[in-house]
């Protein structure tokens, strides 16, 4: 399906939550999420068996594509070699350690898009004005805002598994069919609320072939345009997927660089996951048919963001 510009506003103009939750609300469909919600979830829990869902750090996946994003740059500040040569034990006392820093974009591997990375034109979501996000920072929907909203029912939808393949091909398109049918094959119902994260294998066959060439920006499958009308009626608190950015590519226009990114984010103000490791989960849910579980993804506490790195947990 070809999606053109009209399309995209019409969309937007169609899907808009802005105002819903009131004219200074910053969190978006988090707003779904009930303290009942939550504790519900919670009772989910039922093996003690938890999945960490960050891909490594160490995986290079960056292609340079949008602000020049580079991998994480793991630089190690003192080591054990320091300490055994002895370079630690002047001036006394001294201390034997091992102490190391990393340099990365907010969105170089596992994370979430806050509610300021994407504008719609010159708007963020709920109106807010582009230009409050400056060289200082985002002075609204900031990643700060959500810190401690990215909890409750997560839910799996394993498409690829679904259609009986180990990886979706490149520019495949997932449907609002393919999520439902997905959903209804495996038993399990999206409700209001849910954190939802959709397999495609892109991640894993990359990951099988170690090789990321475009991964970041090149072909993938991923989620149809279409499927903002589904995450807009599903009412979801968040979209996540193992892929490098969630939605198809090739884009489905040639007028608008990831149109869905355009509609789902300013307009609808969901919270996206991108470059989920869903490897062992997806297996685990195979093997018990149990595709829901207690999920947390709390950002770093950084003010003004347009990102997080993060490492998922969802608990079965």
């Amino acid at each position: 399906m070809k999606v053109n510009r009209a399309a995209i506003y019409e969309a937007a103009e169609k899907l808009s939550n802005w105002g819903r939750w009131g004219a200074d609300d910053q969190i978006g469909t988090l707003n779904n999420v009930t303290p009942e919600d939550v504790v519900n979830a919670g009772k989910l829990i039922k093996k003690g068996k938890a999945f960490a869902l960050g891909l490594s750090l160490k995986e290079p996946i960056q292609s340079g594509l949008f602000g020049g994003r580079w991998n994480p740059i793991h630089t190690m500040l003192a080591t054990g070699t320091d300490a055994a040569a002895g370079v630690q034990d002047s001036p006394a006392p001294y201390l034997r350690y091992a102490d190391d820093a990393i340099n990365m974009p907010c969105q170089a591997s596992t994370q979430w898009d806050a509610l300021c990375h994407i504008f719609l034109d010159d708007k963020m979501y709920n109106g807010y004005d582009a230009r409050l996000v400056d060289v200082k920072g985002a002075k609204k929907l900031g990643i700060e805002h959500v810190r401690n909203k990215m909890v409750g029912r997560g839910v799996l939808l394993d498409v690829a598994r679904f259609k009986g393949v180990e990886s979706l091909d490149d520019g495949y398109a997932i449907t609002n069919k393919d999520l439902d049918d997905t959903a209804a094959a495996q038993g399990v119902e999206i409700r209001k609320g849910d954190f939802v994260i959709v397999r495609t294998g892109h991640q894993e066959r990359c990951l099988a072939k170690k090789d990321w060439s475009g991964y970041a920006g090149g072909g993938a499958p991923g989620l149809a345009f279409e499927t903002c009308y589904w995450i807009r009626e599903k009412d979801i608190a968040a979209i996540c997927a193992d892929t490098w950015g969630c939605e198809v590519r090739p884009n489905e226009t040639d007028e608008a660089n990831q149109p869905w990114h355009w509609v789902v984010i300013p307009a609808i103000g969901i919270s996206m996951g991108e470059i989920f490791y869903v490897k062992e989960l997806a297996e685990d849910c195979a093997a018990d048919k149990v595709y829901e579980f207690f999920f947390s993804a709390p950002p770093l506490h950084l003010p003004g963001a347009a990102g997080s790195p993060i490492n998922p947990q969802a608990i079965k």
